[in-house]
């Protein structure tokens, strides 16, 4: 069959890789790609936001599966887009349908949903401009640290956590009378603080089925230790030393099955990837957030451990019929590093031409922020390149990355040198 990815990050050229190695794959093609998408597929400057751009690309190259990378065009309601047009309805979209996708779209949305599944989360009220006075009553019935939400998409950024009362107050009212940022923040969750160790899980459903994919630690903050602003995402480990059987059975029956028995419930269609942000506290998982779809970096973790036809995998979730598969996994731990632009998470100059990207040698090589100029591959965003690497356990895993990503060298590179240092 023919496919289009649509995205341009380091999980797009993930799938792409992965999708490229079925024989049950004719074409494939990714909107608008990057400078990896672009070795192995034919990739088509659409934005992921251009509807009727990529219907007319769909219709063109007979593309009979579109699987959706970002959360942008699925909070825009691209699955309805196709689902409401009578020459694309029959064409199968990986990603859940607008209702659904309001999970990622609205922090508030997200938590009400957990509330009315009894999915356990930390005890949150949501505020907006008029109710600014509330909300700093609110922060004083808090012990510290206080945790404030944009209620949006706020790229990753909309999250503080901050020790002072009097700081919490200030950003409040900057988040929401000052618009920080922008129509994201016109309504804030204040949250508990939850205390423990953070890790992702990964849920593919059908929408009546799912199956359960590996588990992975992602590291947000730009500095050693856990330090400085947050990113993207600076690497990923998976699995999760920590995530025990027994741990892993108690994320399964309080959270993983409540929260798909809470979509078909609430009667919100879903076919696609659910990534659930947990924290262990004590020895119980709680969910910080629902995403819509695949996190980056952990997908550069996470997919390579999949042993699977991912375009039957695919498929089955088209049809259906997930049921019908037995999820085979790699059993090595898998590591990430991910490679940035100097000044990064704020400004960055583009365009640094990325040498030794052919010296790589026992690693996977993921493009992200990458595009080819004068034949050249250079730098075109803040997350550059991730070096993927397997080993019996995560260190042996992380120091073949360390050890590639050394071979790597543009102009102002960046990277994390101590990722694993809280296992």
């Amino acid at each position: 069959m023919n496919i289009l990815i649509l995205g341009s990050g380091g999980r797009e050229h993930t799938f792409a890789w992965k999708l490229s190695q079925s024989n049950k794959l004719s074409k494939l093609f990714v909107a608008p790609g990057n400078a990896g998408t672009a070795e192995i597929a034919i990739n088509i400057p659409i934005g992921v936001n251009d509807f009727n751009a990529i219907k007319k690309l769909v219709l063109k190259e007979s593309i009979e599966l579109v699987f959706v990378g970002p959360e942008d065009p699925l909070v825009n309601g691209i699955h309805d887009f196709f689902l409401g047009d009578d020459e694309l309805k029959n064409i199968a979209v990986i990603g859940p349908e607008k209702l659904a996708a309001t999970l990622e779209g609205s922090k508030e949305f997200a938590k009400e949903f957990m509330m009315r599944h009894q999915i356990p989360t930390a005890q949150y009220k949501s505020f907006t401009s008029e109710t600014v006075e509330n909300g700093f009553l609110f922060l004083e019935e808090l012990n510290p640290p206080y945790v404030l939400k944009a209620d949006g998409l706020a790229a990753g950024k909309g999250v503080v956590i901050l020790n002072d009362l009097n700081d919490a107050k200030i950003e409040l009212r900057a988040m929401l009378v000052d618009k920080k940022f922008g129509s994201a923040s016109s309504t804030v969750v204040i949250e508990e603080f939850l205390d423990g160790i953070e890790l992702s899980v990964f849920v593919l459903t059908d929408g009546n089925s799912y199956k359960v994919l590996p588990t992975a630690k992602d590291y947000k903050r730009i500095g050693e230790g856990d330090t400085g602003l947050n990113t993207g995402g600076m690497g990923a480990i998976s699995p999760v030393p920590f995530a025990s059987k027994d741990f892993m059975n108690k994320i399964e029956q309080r959270i993983v099955k409540p929260t798909v028995e809470g979509l078909k419930k609430d009667k919100m269609p879903y076919k696609g990837f659910i990534f659930i942000g947990l924290i262990k506290v004590g020895d119980d998982p709680k969910v910080i957030e629902y995403n819509v779809r695949m996190g980056d970096p952990e997908t550069e973790v996470v997919l390579p451990r999949i042993k699977n036809d991912l375009v039957e995998l695919l498929q089955a979730v088209a049809n259906e019929k997930l049921s019908s598969i037995d999820l085979q996994l790699d059993d090595r731990t898998a590591s990430t590093v991910m490679t940035v632009s100097g000044g990064y998470p704020g400004a960055y100059e583009k365009g640094k031409e990325i040498k030794g990207i052919e010296l790589i040698k026992d690693s996977l090589v993921f493009h992200a922020g990458t595009t080819i100029k004068d034949g050249k591959v250079v730098t075109n965003g803040g997350r550059v390149m991730a070096i993927t690497s397997f080993g019996p356990d995560f260190k042996s895993a992380l120091s073949k990355s360390y050890e590639n990503v050394e071979k790597l060298s543009f102009e102002g590179m960046n990277y994390r040198k101590d990722l694993g240092f809280d296992l």
